[in-house]
C-alpha cells in the first residue's frame, strides 16, 4: 500500500483509472444527450411533466451555489406505487461519491473524462478568494477507492500545474503521513511536515475524527458536509424533512422512504413490527454499504438485535421490496421497478447513482452508473432468504484486514450495451438529477445552519440534532 506519493503534472494514464469493462466501453447516446442538456431545457421538461411545480424556485435550486457540501452523489431507487406511479427515491447523498472508474468517456478525444470536468468545474474554482491565506501546497486524502483517488490527483496535478502530495489518511492508520497542526493540513515529505493550503479528499470512514470541522486548510468536501448530512444519515434525514417542508408550496418534494429517526436499538422492534415486519435499519454514520440492514423475517431481525454497535442511535426506514412485500406507509406501499427481466425472467433490484458537482453556473451532473443486487427479486419471501442479497446493491466489499474490493460483476454501466436492462428514460435521468440536486441543497442549507456567523461549528445545536454521545465524542473541532 502507497502511504504518500508526489504526483506530478503529465503523469495520468487511464488505464490506471477506469475498471477494464468501462476503459473501453462506449457511452450510450441517451446519456450523452442527457448530460449536455442545459438547465433552461431540463426546467422546461420536468415542468411541463410536473404542471404543478413552480418553474421560478426550481431554476433558483439548480442555479444555487452550495457553499460546503460542493461534490455529491446520490444513490437512488426506481420505484413504482400499486397504482403504478413512478418516481426516483433518495437513498442517501455521499460527501465523496465514487462513479468516474465507472463512466465511459463522453468524448473519445478527451481522455481525463470527467475527471477533468470535476476537477475544472468544481475544485479549481473553489481555490479562489481562500480566507485563510495558506502559504503550502496541495493534497489527496484517500482511505479507500485508489483507482479513482489517484486519478483525482493526476488530473489535479495537470489543471493546477504543480505537484500533488497524494496522501493515505485512514482511521487509526500508524504513523499517519498526514496530521493538522493549529487548523492546518500537514503532509509528511521526507522528515518535514508541509502545510497545505488546500486539499481533495477522499476520506469515507468517519472523516470527522481526524479532519477537524474548523479547517483552516481548504477541504473539499469539509466535515461539516458529512455531518450535516453527506455521511450522517440521521442529520440528513432531518435535513430532508426541513426542506421538504419549505419545498411544500411550489410544488416539489425530495422523495425518501419513511423515516424514523433517533431510535434506540430496544425501540427497533417496534418499528418494525408497525411497518408490517419489512423494514431497513441503518447505523446513521455508516457507508459503502456497511452498517445497513433489511429486514424481511423475523430471523434476520432476532440476528440484528443479537449484534453490537459503536452508537446509541439508529434509523429505521421503511422497505421497498416487491409487490407483495413491501413496508406499509402512511403513503401506501412501494416496490421496485427493477431491471428489465433477463433470458431467465428474473427481474433484479438496481440503484442508479447520480454525481453532481457545484459549477459557477449552478448544480450540473458529471456522471452516472448503476449496480444491482447479487440475487433476483423473488415474488415471496421464502424461509431462510438473505434478504440483503435481493436488495442489496452496493459493490464494496470490506475484507478483514480493512482494505477494500469491488464486486465488479454488478456494475451496469451507462453504455450501449449495459443501460437499457435499466428500463429507464430520459425523463428518469431528469428526475434523479432533480432528486440529487434537492437533496445536496438540502444538506448545504444544514451545514450553513451548523456553522455560526464566525465561521465555527455549532456543537450545541448540533448535539440538539443529534445526541449520540458516542458520535459526539469522535468529533475533531480544530
Amino acid at each position: 500500500m502507497i502511504k504518500k506519493q508526489l504526483i506530478l503534472p503529465d503523469q495520468f494514464d487511464p488505464n490506471n483509472h477506469w475498471y477494464p469493462k468501462a476503459l473501453n466501453a462506449t457511452i450510450h447516446p441517451m446519456i450523452n444527450f442527457f448530460l449536455n442538456l442545459d438547465h433552461e431545457r431540463i426546467l422546461t421538461r420536468y415542468c411541463h411533466m410536473h404542471p404543478t411545480v413552480k418553474k421560478e424556485k426550481l431554476r433558483e435550486i439548480l442555479s444555487h451555489k452550495t457553499k460546503y457540501f460542493l461534490w455529491a452523489g446520490a444513490d437512488l431507487l426506481n420505484v413504482t406505487s400499486a397504482s403504478g406511479r413512478r418516481q426516483m427515491v433518495v437513498i442517501e447523498n455521499n460527501s465523496c461519491p465514487s462513479g468516474q472508474k465507472s463512466m465511459p468517456l463522453l468524448d473519445d478525444n478527451e481522455e481525463q473524462g470527467s475527471y477533468r470536468l470535476m476537477v475544472e468545474r468544481t475544485f479549481k474554482p473553489s481555490l479562489k478568494n481562500l480566507r485563510n491565506k495558506i502559504n503550502g501546497g496541495l493534497a489527496v486524502l484517500y482511505d479507500k477507492n485508489p483507482m479513482e483517488v489517484s486519478g483525482y490527483a493526476e488530473v489535479i496535478a495537470d489543471v493546477m500545474q504543480e505537484p500533488v502530495h497524494y496522501v493515505s489518511f485512514y482511521d487509526n492508520e500508524d504513523n499517519p503521513s498526514a496530521k493538522f497542526i493549529d487548523g492546518v493540513l500537514h503532509v509528511l515529505d521526507e522528515e518535514t511536515w508541509i502545510p497545505m493550503r488546500a486539499a481533495f479528499r477522499y476520506v469515507t470512514q468517519k472523516p470527522w475524527n481526524r479532519i477537524p470541522v474548523n479547517s483552516k486548510t481548504k477541504i473539499l468536501n469539509p466535515s461539516i458536509a458529512c455531518l450535516a448530512g453527506g455521511r450522517n444519515k440521521m442529520v440528513a434525514a432531518k435535513a430532508y424533512d426541513i426542506f421538504n417542508a419549505e419545498l411544500h408550496e411550489y410544488g416539489l418534494k425530495i422523495n425518501i422512504p419513511e423515516t424514523i429517526w433517533d431510535v434506540s436499538k430496544n425501540e427497533i422492534p417496534i418499528w418494525v413490527k408497525k411497518m408490517g415486519g419489512h423494514a431497513v435499519i441503518k447505523v446513521p454514520y455508516s457507508n459503502a454499504g456497511q452498517g445497513v440492514f433489511t429486514i424481511v423475517t423475523e430471523s434476520e431481525l432476532e440476528a440484528f438485535m443479537e449484534m453490537d454497535f459503536d452508537y446509541d442511535l439508529f434509523i429505521v426506514q421503511s422497505l421497498i421490496g416487491n409487490s407483495n412485500w413491501s413496508s406499509t406507509t402512511s403513503e401506501g406501499k412501494l416496490y421496485h421497478v427493477g431491471t428489465i427481466p433477463d433470458n431467465k425472467h428474473q427481474t433484479f433490484v438496481a440503484d442508479i447513482r447520480m454525481m453532481v458537482s457545484a459549477t459557477e453556473n449552478g448544480i450540473r451532473p458529471l456522471c452516472t452508473y448503476a449496480r444491482r443486487a447479487a440475487k433476483p427479486l423473488l415474488d415471496n419471501i421464502v424461509s431462510g432468504i438473505d434478504s440483503w442479497s435481493m436488495l442489496g446493491t452496493n459493490l464494496s466489499i470490506k475484507n478483514e484486514n480493512g482494505s477494500w474490493d469491488s464486486d465488479t460483476n454488478r456494475l451496469v454501466l451507462m453504455d450501449r450495451r449495459d443501460f437499457n436492462k435499466l428500463g429507464i428514460g430520459l425523463d428518469d435521468l431528469i428526475e434523479a438529477y432533480i432528486q440529487t440536486v434537492l437533496s445536496m441543497v438540502a444538506i448545504d442549507n444544514m451545514a450553513k445552519t451548523l456553522v455560526n456567523k464566525q465561521g465555527r461549528f455549532r456543537m450545541k445545536l448540533f448535539k440538539s440534532l443529534n445526541d449520540d454521545q458516542s458520535l459526539l465524542d469522535e468529533i475533531l473541532i480544530d
